[in-house]
Formats: C-alpha cells, structure tokens, sequence
C-alpha cells in the first residue's frame, strides 16, 4: 500500500534526515503553468513519457543517490524484464521492482497504441531521478537535459509518471 501524501512527506523528512541531509524542502514553483489544450486526438498524436522513478534499462548506469541530475534514455520497446530502478528514496521502490508497469507504464502505452487510443509512441522515453535536493540543480541541470532529450523525440504529449 502506498503512503498517503502526508506520510510521503514524513517518510522523505526523515530518510533525508538518516542519509545526513538537511531537511528536504519542497519546491513549489512561483506561478501556476499555463493550460496548454491538445492540439489534436489522442489517436493522431505522438506520445513520450518521463519517469522520476530513477529508471533504466539493463546495462546503463545507475543513478546514484544524491543529486544525480542524469537523464537515461530507455527506447519505448524494451522488455519489462530488462527495466531497473534506483532512486535515494529506495524504500518506495518496493512495489515498482514487484511491477515495474506501476511508474514506467511502457507496456500499458504500447497497447493502447496497437488499439488505436494513441497515434505513435516516442522511440525513447526518458528518465530521472525524482529526488534530487538541490533546487538550483534541477533548474540548470536537470530541466535543460530533458527539455532537449524530449525535444529530439518530437513528441505532441508528454506523459509525466511521478514516483
């Protein structure tokens, strides 16, 4: 079972607090993000998806735990049994190593594109490591490494799956 989000806040406190961080502060961005509407169906749109789970594919570099603002590119059609994960918060990865699908839906979305819901899929989907401290950090580092990452996939939708 998944903690309730005020039992996530208590839980990244105090892991923080055992790895001998300071308190985790949460950022909270300075203005509200624009609506932007589909411009077209869902069935005529190419999708990406972005996982903050810390996940790769077999093979790739782990994430490290503190601040890693790496990206990893994982192509849309890799097998679930080759799909890993690592992330500061290793606690919370408990049921993702049980079932990958529950924050890297790779499979899910390929379904849904050989149904006819979703027009095409990226080639590659990206991820990164959610838990990173340093706000500074994400804004420099993390935010332009995805932004292009993504931007090469040349996506209509972009699929965020938080861990």
């Amino acid at each position: 079972m998944r903690p309730k989000p005020t039992e996530y806040i208590r839980r990244t406190r105090e892991s923080y607090e055992k790895l001998g961080f300071e308190p985790y502060r949460w950022f909270h961005a300075e203005t509200e993000p624009a609506f932007a509407a589909p411009t077209k169906p869902l069935a005529e749109s190419r999708l990406g998806m972005i996982s903050t789970a810390g996940t790769y594919v077999q093979g790739q570099v782990a994430y490290y735990t503190k601040d890693d603002t790496g990206i990893r590119a994982i192509p849309s059609d890799t097998p679930m049994d080759k799909v890993r994960f690592s992330h500061i918060m290793e606690n919370y990865l408990v049921e993702a190593r049980q079932d990958p699908a529950t924050v890297f839906p790779s499979q899910v979305l390929a379904k849904l594109r050989s149904g006819g819901v979703i027009g095409e899929l990226a080639g590659n989907y990206h991820s990164c490591m959610g838990g990173i401290y340093s706000r500074k950090r994400v804004e420099a580092e993390l935010i332009p490494r995805l932004t292009e990452a993504v931007g090469r996939e040349k996506v209509d939708l972009l699929f965020l799956v938080p861990l």
